[in-house]
């Protein structure tokens, strides 16, 4: 497949940069990412139209243009979808945002401003992405996995998903959550510390938190890491609590 079918196929959202297997797993596409990596080879760097006034970049990886028959509200102020990236009807982005190229959002998502949706990342629906989230891409290797938020995630202000992490459906992460292979979560509930890079799991609740350095001189100075922890999971009262107004869609 050539690079202009497997972008034309991401943005329709008929391919995507990773799938879900029957047993729940995500594996990456490695010809879609291929395919993402040859684009940028042929591309060559042009000045824009009008539209797009003092901004250079691949000819073939401008920023997409939407209609009102696509759904999609893209509200003024600096927001940008390159092209390659699909965004499903009823998806809301407030400025500033800006969704890479590969990345998949699907219906019922509201991106908030400041927030980034990294190349490849996968969002499923009715996830609320709040302000200043970033959400890393990842392009190279072409068999490292981007990071996934499944569907009715909530992640809140500030927080940082990379490196691939796997956020289960329903889980919700607390202003400031950080998430990274190197970081552990400690899920207080089940009273485990999950493995380095485990996938959050569905409908917990996650906050920053901190563990002690090891080591006599860390210890002497009082120092500590931070770590994520899991300190409940969903019920009928958080679910309230993070239930979206319908009219803001």
């Amino acid at each position: 497949m050539n690079w202009q079918d497997v972008l034309a196929q991401l943005e329709s959202g008929s391919l995507r940069a990773a799938n879900q297997d029957d047993a729940g797993n995500w594996h990456a596409n490695i010809e879609v990412k291929k395919g993402i990596l040859a684009a940028f080879k042929a591309g060559k760097n042009v000045a824009f139209d009008d539209n797009y006034q003092g901004f250079v970049d691949k000819h073939n990886l401008p920023a997409r243009q939407f209609t009102p028959q696509d759904g999609v509200r893209l509200v003024p102020g600096g927001s940008s979808v390159r092209a390659g990236a699909y965004v499903a009807e009823g998806v809301i982005i407030m400025p500033p945002a800006y969704i890479n190229v590969g990345a998949f959002v699907d219906s019922g998502t509201m991106v908030d401003s400041h927030a980034l949706i990294g190349s490849c990342a996968q969002v499923g629906k009715n996830v609320h992405v709040s302000a200043a989230v970033q959400i890393g891409g990842v392009l190279e290797p072409v068999g490292a996995s981007p990071v996934i938020i499944e569907d009715g995630a909530f992640l809140s202000a500030g927080v940082v998903i990379v490196e691939g992490i796997v956020v289960k459906k329903g889980a919700v992460l607390a202003p400031g959550v950080s998430l990274s292979k190197s970081v552990p979560v400690y899920d207080c509930v089940n009273q485990v510390m999950r493995e380095k890079g485990a996938e959050i799991p569905e409908r917990a609740v996650v906050v920053p938190g901190t563990r002690p350095v090891k080591g006599e001189w860390a210890e002497e100075q009082g120092l500590s890491m931070a770590c994520a922890l899991i300190v409940k999971y969903r019920d009928e009262k958080s679910d309230a609590s993070l239930e979206l107004e319908s009219i803001l869609r």
